[in-house]
């Protein structure tokens, strides 16, 4: 038995949250409902003039772990942060959510922890801006292939895809794992970074990954395609298992030849952060045990529903009574 079910690679940020009207926006030139990355003194302007605030533990694939975690499923995850009060903050709780965090907090970094400004406004949308400090920094220096073989499954964070060394630590990490039977995956993270690298996307997808896992623009952007349906006919051909998620519209996926479209129960979003996070947390969980398409989909749902009830991008309620609840545990 390995060490780890599931290992993940990301960005180790610090999310902050502030409901806003959508004049707060305007006001700012914030733009609706994209991540955007922004400087060290833009990040501290929007700072100053956040309201009433949350801070926690976030990045793409941290919460992702987290809600594996809560599932009871072993887990580590590679991130970097500064050795100051947010990141060993940051460290503290992955540690104590039952989550490995294999690279110590850095005592000689120059750039300080990784954080995201989160402002929700109350359609539940979220526009995320984010400075990424050192987690960006992350190289295959790294990551310790050890880790990664000693691992069932590693799941990678598109976001880091904007350097070089990065995409280095994700073949690292990929090779690693799938060298010693385990699967390797990646989430598109976000039409804008699959913009900027569409080409190595395409090869890593192609050539590197088990499983893929993207939302409906993130797919028709990593293929220039004229719609959805010839994206992830694309994409089917170059992966084996591919999973597209619709917002309200049913989560499709494409394995071995067929096509699942698994419906969505609608829910009215208190804040939509970290829905697409809590997905995959589910969806993974359901490939860990071994579970068939149409029911790890359902899992991947359920997470997304609950965390979208509430403001904060981890779970807050048990997500496995809900499955079990669903009949699928």
């Amino acid at each position: 038995m390995k060490t780890y079910q599931v290992a993940g690679i990301g960005n180790a940020i610090v999310d902050v949250l502030s409901t806003v009207p959508d004049r707060f926006l305007d006001d700012h030139e914030v733009q609706k409902g994209i991540m955007q990355l922004i400087d060290r003194d833009r990040a501290e302007a929007l700072f100053a003039a956040m309201g009433a605030r949350d801070q926690a533990p976030g990045g793409s694939v941290a919460n992702t772990l987290a809600g594996l975690g809560q599932l009871g499923l072993r887990t580590a995850f590679v991130g970097l942060v500064r050795d100051d009060a947010l990141g060993q903050g940051y460290a503290a709780d992955m540690a104590a959510q039952g989550t490995a965090f294999p690279n110590p907090p850095a005592a000689d970094a120059d750039l300080p922890t990784s954080r995201s400004m989160i402002f929700v406004t109350p359609d539940g949308e979220r526009s995320m801006n984010t400075y990424l400090g050192i987690s960006a920094e992350l190289g295959p220096d790294d990551v310790d292939e050890a880790v990664m073989a000693d691992s069932e499954m590693v799941f990678l964070e598109g976001y880091l895809f904007d350097k070089d060394k990065g995409k280095a630590a994700f073949l690292k990490a990929a090779r690693a794992c799938r060298s010693t039977g385990g699967q390797a995956g990646i989430a598109l993270s976000d039409p804008f970074c699959v913009d900027r690298h569409r080409a190595d996307f395409r090869a890593l997808v192609v050539g590197e990954m088990d499983f893929v896992i993207g939302n409906e623009s993130e797919w028709v952007s990593l293929y220039q395609a004229n719609d959805l349906d010839d994206a992830l006919a694309q994409a089917a051909r170059a992966c084996p298992l591919v999973v597209c998620t619709r917002s309200g519209d049913p989560v499709r996926v494409l394995h071995d030849g067929r096509t699942i479209d698994v419906a969505v129960d609608r829910v009215t979003p208190v804040d939509a952060t970290g829905a697409g996070d809590q997905f995959a947390a589910g969806f993974l969980f359901g490939l860990v045990q071994g579970r068939d398409m149409d029911t790890a989909a359902r899992m991947g749902c359920i997470a997304a529903a609950e965390v979208i009830g509430h403001l904060g991008a981890r779970p807050k309620t048990d997500v496995a009574a809900r499955m079990r609840a669903a009949r699928l545990l």
